[in-house]
């Protein structure tokens, strides 16, 4: 179970993150979870929203380059050692893992994860009978 995840690639210039906060609230689109990655010339602004095909027509209208990807989000304990439990059934797989980002509420804690392989991660997490979730 994969979900879509938006790419958005930004100039490293004052007030481009807050640009497109503003424009996706404007349209009531909420970022369920988000993640900002960036290098000396542009930023990558990486978002998982609640209408991914209204947000990417908005955005684009905007000029903004938007890319979609397929990502995997899990769900497991917020506690010490859980992350590390599922990640080494991935490398005993040989899944490679590209990037990850996390938020955590309570007990919980969710997990976006980009592998290079997403269809044998997703094989190997249900095998582990990990939590995919479905959000966006």
């Amino acid at each position: 179970m994969t979900i879509k995840q938006l790419s958005i690639f930004l100039e490293n210039k004052t007030g481009r993150i807050n640009e497109v906060t503003k424009i996706l609230g404007r349209h009531g689109i909420s970022m369920q979870a988000f993640s900002m990655a960036e290098t000396t010339e542009f930023g990558i602004l990486r978002l998982i929203v609640a209408d991914v095909d209204k947000a990417v027509e908005i955005l684009r209208a905007e000029n903004f380059a938007v890319m979609l990807t397929d990502v995997i989000c899990i769900k497991c304990s917020n506690e010490a050692g859980a992350l590390a439990t599922i990640l080494e059934h991935l490398a005993e797989k040989d899944v490679f893992i590209e990037y990850m980002y996390a938020f955590s509420e309570g007990n919980t804690a969710s997990v976006v994860i980009r592998p290079t392989d997403v269809e044998r991660c997703v094989e190997v997490l249900q095998h582990c009978q990990c939590s995919l979730l479905n959000i966006g």
